[in-house]
């Protein structure tokens, strides 16, 4: 089996909320435990089989369309306890995120986004390949829970814009900024495995769930963010003219005092 490198170099925030309230629902018990036990699987000889069968690699070229959707479900990476915090993440938000949904409206986003994800990937570095760039580990960065919990917490931070995540345990963060940190932590990503395709397909991944639950699209979410911009840099103009504008007294001397 290919040596699995960690893309992320270890865990990279977590929710600054509580469990889900009430039971789990069956079918994100399902999801959680097709991660754990394809996860598993790759490291026994007789099984490791069945989730490359599932992951997104070469093979989706020579007709393999399947891997375009199952590649997020098929645990991924090297064994250490950072994918049972992972687990544990994808329970904390995945839980929350069902909840706001509902399964139908879930299950539907999630699809769509695993899906569209896949596809820019594989174009990407399908163009790479004609253009002769090799990138040993294609799609690392997408693979099985690592598309998951970028998804949900993008979704979590469309649909809870002012909660709080603290990233790392410890750094309280507005939700909504969980968008933009998610591309960057992708990119860094990116950096350590030079994995582009797997780096489009998540920034993919970002942009379409917040295209999907932004409230009146994607056009409007548009709007909000250029109004907010807008007023992050006039509340700055302001600051700096209100600084300006203070009135200090100074000793000219002779007993002369000016007003500055």
């Amino acid at each position: 089996m290919r040596g699995q490198p960690n893309p992320w170099g270890g865990g990279f925030g977590g929710a600054g909320m509580g469990f889900p309230r009430g039971p789990m629902p069956k079918d994100l018990i399902v999801l959680l435990a097709t991660v754990g036990v394809t996860f598993v699987m790759q490291f026994f000889a007789s099984l490791a089989i069945i989730p490359e069968l599932l992951r997104l690699d070469s093979l989706v070229y020579r007709g393999a369309v399947w891997k375009l959707v199952t590649y997020a479900f098929a645990g991924y990476g090297p064994a250490s306890l950072w994918f049972l915090l992972s687990i544990l993440i994808l329970y904390w938000f995945a839980g929350d995120v069902y909840a706001r949904l509902g399964r139908r409206r879930f299950w539907s986003m999630m699809l769509q986004v695993v899906g569209a994800a896949g596809v820019a990937a594989v174009v990407v570095r399908g163009i790479g390949m004609l253009a002769g760039f090799p990138s040993p580990f294609a799609f690392t960065l997408m693979q099985g829970q690592y598309m998951l919990i970028t998804l949900m917490i993008a979704a979590f931070a469309t649909l809870n814009g002012n909660a709080t995540i603290m990233l790392f345990f410890v750094i309280p963060i507005r939700a909504r900024w969980f968008l933009g940190l998610e591309v960057l932590f992708a990119f860094m990503g990116f950096l350590n495995t030079k994995d582009f395709a797997g780096f489009v397909g998540l920034c993919t991944a970002v942009f379409l769930t917040w295209a999907l639950l932004e409230p009146g699209g994607p056009r409007r979410g548009l709007s909000t963010l250029r109004l907010r911009m807008r007023r992050f840099i006039i509340e700055k103009r302001l600051a700096r003219l209100k600084e300006k504008r203070r009135f200090d007294v100074i000793d000219g001397g002779d007993g002369d005092r000016w007003l500055h």
